[in-house]
């Protein structure tokens, strides 16, 4: 890996029957795919049921499935968060593996594609980033929200509408530019002087 390419892990957050999620990150890793600068890992929480009793020591069940997680979260340089909006806000599972979670967030820049009714899932990601700032994350102001996204796309993952394709893969572009400017200026920085909470 260059000096100038990052490591993202991209998170899929919903876990439910019947889910949005995936038709989501489709379109948005198709987006990254088309960058030179990113290494992409895809953590989809619906295959890493983590979880959602806390312990100090997790026994050797619970410490398993974190393995599973912890190190892709470990090496990675930024996250972005797909959120759908339940009930005004993000999903248990999203909580759960920010929860179970501390360093690995620490001095990382998190962005957030999120998707819903109305509000897009902007109220999920407006919740997520006082959690994020609590763990020393830093969150991206630019955001991709898509709104009654349902039969908004086609199998391969593009949105049927050309204009609103454009206009959102011109919103990654943009978010994906900050991402990367965070992601390599804290890399360095963390590198040259490890952070310390």
């Amino acid at each position: 890996m260059s000096e100038s390419t990052y490591r993202l892990a991209v998170i899929i957050g919903s876990t439910r029957d019947g889910r949005f999620g995936p038709t989501v990150a489709n379109w948005f890793t198709t987006q990254v795919a088309q960058r030179d600068d990113i290494e992409i890992d895809v953590i989809d929480l619906a295959d890493h049921p983590l979880p959602l009793s806390l312990t100090r020591e997790p026994g050797e069940a619970d410490a398993a499935l974190l393995a599973q997680v912890t190190p892709r979260l470990e090496r990675a340089d930024a996250f972005v968060v797909i959120t759908p909006e339940y009930n005004h806000s993000y999903p248990a599972s999203i909580k759960s593996l920010i929860d179970w979670h501390y360093t690995q967030w620490q001095a990382k820049p998190v962005a957030f594609v999120s998707y819903g009714g109305l509000a897009g899932g902007l109220r999920s990601v407006e919740h997520l980033r006082p959690v994020f700032s609590e763990l020393h994350a830093v969150t991206i102001r630019e955001t991709i929200s898509f709104h009654s996204p349902w039969g908004k796309f086609a199998e391969d993952g593009s949105l049927l509408d050309t204009e609103a394709g454009t206009a959102a893969a011109g919103a990654a572009k943009v978010m994906l530019d900050q991402l990367g400017w965070w992601a390599l200026s804290l890399r360095e920085a963390r590198t040259n002087r490890p952070y310390g909470a």
